[in-house]
């Protein structure tokens, strides 16, 4: 849809027309509420609304953003990016975790700090905090940091 607007001016005893088309608009999903950083998004949070053909091109459906974490503030009635979501983040940075070191039938663990966050199967640092040395290990689930023997 097209919408033409024209503007008849007086200069100097003479008229002049002035055309502006406004440019195209497509329905796509927009978000019915405001989504806080962190917050997850679910296909409910969508309704389809008339935007610029530009902002729908890189719109994300309902179905793909469901279940992700939003990185930023996301307005209501504006489309979301692919960029705007993120896996949701079982660990996040600062956070207190238990690192495990599991080889066979041995397991030990030890309380730590993550120095990133990060998803499920997701690698991150943590600190041990009983020998202050940072490790690299694998998010298992929330709370807890799978390490490699060594």
């Amino acid at each position: 849809m097209r919408l033409l607007i024209s503007a008849f001016l007086l200069a100097g005893g003479g008229t002049a027309a002035i055309a502006q088309s406004a440019p195209p608009t497509i329905d796509a999903p927009v978000l019915v509420r405001t989504i806080e950083k962190g917050d997850r998004v679910s296909a409910a949070d969508f309704e389809a609304a008339p935007v610029s053909a530009t902002a729908a091109r890189s719109a994300i459906s309902p179905r793909d953003a469901a279940g992700m974490e939003a990185t930023r503030r996301l307005l209501a009635g504006q489309p979301v990016r692919g960029t705007d979501l993120a896996r949701p983040q079982a660990i996040r940075r600062g956070e207190a975790v238990t690192i495990a070191l599991v080889s066979g039938a041995l397991s030990i663990t030890t309380a730590g700090r993550a120095l990133s966050g990060g998803g499920v199967g997701e690698p991150i640092r943590v600190v041990s905090l009983s020998t202050n040395r940072t490790l690299d290990g694998v998010v298992e689930q929330a709370g807890r940091v799978r390490v490699a023997g060594q």
